[in-house]
């Protein structure tokens, strides 16, 4: 399927979003993500029932709903991938402990679900992780290891987690995490059967990948709107490469997307699933942050405003449109 690139106008996207690093690899060997089929998505709802919250729809504008994860236990949608991987596995993997890397909230989901099966629980963290999830991950007694992101790509793009004695839930290609996230297209469709468009905060990729899929099996005309900071548009600038590629980072108050990259396991998923990029400018985001706190009473960090920043500046669409708030650690 063709992918739209779309830059919202008024200084709100990057006039070169596919300026790209020479910043080392983009993979470690693995095959591609595998789609889930709309069976595993069902199965993870069943799964989860009484460990994840069924979040609702609030409008916010005539033809804008919102669809916000900030009731989950953590404060994020993250519990939904993470609590489906951790219930899938058997008794003696769990007692190894968990492992993963994280910007701060794969972490604190694999806390609580560590404290739901009373093993471990350790995260390597990029060293700009904020203060507050950090803070927020040693109160959940995660064994949290902050390092350079050059040390932590080092780490991912060698495999090293393969040499580790923790049952290790990689956050963007397992596909126990992609399903789990698709949870949140069963709903959406659920409440709201003539959606046209989907707002997805883009990061590593499982939480479009999973919804997309979701939604796509149910409702074929639906479209789904990767969203990417101007300061992190690894997915705009892949597309246009035809290939995974890095970008040259700059400050976010996104952190919960910063994400320099797409890796190969990923990156033909994406460009399956994704029917359009949208990125917006830093300022876009903040603004709409505002508005979620003074209009919808939502207090959301700044991945967790994307969505609705991308729904504002964009053009009009056919059908209701829905933006994913996806957490508010902030």
């Amino acid at each position: 399927m063709a992918v739209k690139q779309s830059y919202p106008t008024s200084g709100s996207g990057p006039k070169d979003p596919g300026q790209t690093a020479d910043a080392g690899p983009t993979g470690w060997g693995d095959p591609p993500a595998v789609r889930p089929a709309l069976s595993d998505v069902r199965a993870a709802r069943e799964r989860l029932r009484g460990h994840v919250v069924r979040t609702g729809l609030l409008r916010f504008a005539d033809d804008i709903w919102l669809k916000s994860e900030l009731a989950q236990p953590t404060g994020s949608f993250k519990v939904r991938g993470v609590m489906n991987w951790a219930l899938g596995l058997s008794a003696e993997e769990r007692a190894r402990g968990f492992s993963t890397f994280s910007a701060g909230n794969t972490a604190l989901a694999l806390a609580h679900a560590s404290r739901q099966f009373g093993v471990i629980c350790r995260s390597l963290l990029p060293d700009y992780a904020p203060a507050f999830k950090v803070e927020s991950l040693k109160r959940a007694g995660v064994e949290a290891k902050l390092v350079p992101f050059s040390e932590m790509a080092r780490w991912l793009f060698s495999a090293a987690w393969r040499n580790e004695p923790w049952a290790f839930l990689h956050p963007w290609t397992e596909p126990a995490m992609i399903a789990g996230h698709g949870t949140i297209g069963l709903e959406i469709l659920k409440d709201l059967p003539d959606v046209g468009t989907v707002y997805v905060p883009k990061g590593g990729g499982a939480l479009v990948c999973g919804v997309a899929a979701a939604l796509k099996a149910l409702l074929s005309g639906v479209r789904i709107v990767a969203v990417e900071t101007e300061s992190y548009p690894a997915l705009s600038a892949s597309l246009a490469a035809g290939r995974p590629v890095w970008i040259t980072p700059r400050p976010t108050v996104c952190d919960g997307v910063a994400v320099p990259f797409v890796t190969d396991a990923m990156f033909p998923l994406l460009r399956e699933l994704v029917d359009e990029v949208a990125v917006v400018s830093e300022e876009r985001v903040k603004d709409a942050m505002l508005r979620l706190e003074h209009e919808a009473g939502l207090a959301v960090e700044g991945a967790g405003a994307l969505a609705l920043a991308a729904a504002l500046a964009g053009p009009a669409r056919r059908g209701p449109r829905v933006c994913l708030v996806t957490g508010g650690n902030a």
